[in-house]
């Protein structure tokens, strides 16, 4: 699949099947993430924590739906995994890193065929339970910043117009 493609396919899904990814797609996915730039070139600034643990999801979700006040609501939309992303740094460099891997992750998804969304709001929520966040192991001085939601889907990835209005506001100063 050429880069083009991909970006232009690729979409949040947001229903699944329960079933898992396969260790090869997982390491595909992880192996994305691994290539994305890191400012300074400070990796060690990064630690992913890779959720497969029903109850703990189902906490997760639950948690984000009382955070939201709106306990009917599933957040991480039934995925079976969830791959959260932690920064020790701070500002815009931390959540910029964040971003460049949930998009090379994102797009090695879609090579894959695989269901994914990106997800912050239940993160920001995860973030103010202290309790449910212990139950991460996420090593002291790390914060999560975002999260990808992984799985098995039945949407199909399909090729998108784009629509003739659908255009950024772009300012040019010579």
């Amino acid at each position: 699949m050429e880069l083009q493609e991909a970006m232009n396919i690729r979409k949040s899904v947001r229903s699944y099947t329960g079933e898992q990814i396969s260790r090869e797609q997982l390491d595909s996915i992880l192996t994305a993430a691994y290539e994305a730039p890191i400012g300074m070139g400070k990796y060690d600034s990064i630690h992913f924590t890779i959720i497969t643990n029903p109850e703990l999801l189902k906490e997760i979700d639950a948690n984000a739906a009382k955070f939201f006040g709106n306990p009917s609501m599933h957040p991480l939309y039934g995925a079976p995994m969830l791959i959260v992303i932690s920064s020790n740094s701070e500002g815009n460099v931390a959540s910029a890193n964040v971003g460049f891997i949930l998009q090379n992750m994102s797009l090695a998804a879609v090579e894959e065929g695989i269901g994914h969304c990106d997800i912050y709001g239940a993160i920001a929520a995860l973030s103010q339970d202290k309790a449910l966040l212990g139950k991460l192991n996420i090593p002291d001085g790390f914060t999560p910043l975002g999260a990808l939601a992984v799985g098995k889907t039945t949407e199909v990835y399909t090729k998108r117009e784009i629509p003739a209005g659908h255009k950024y506001v772009i300012n040019e100063i010579q």
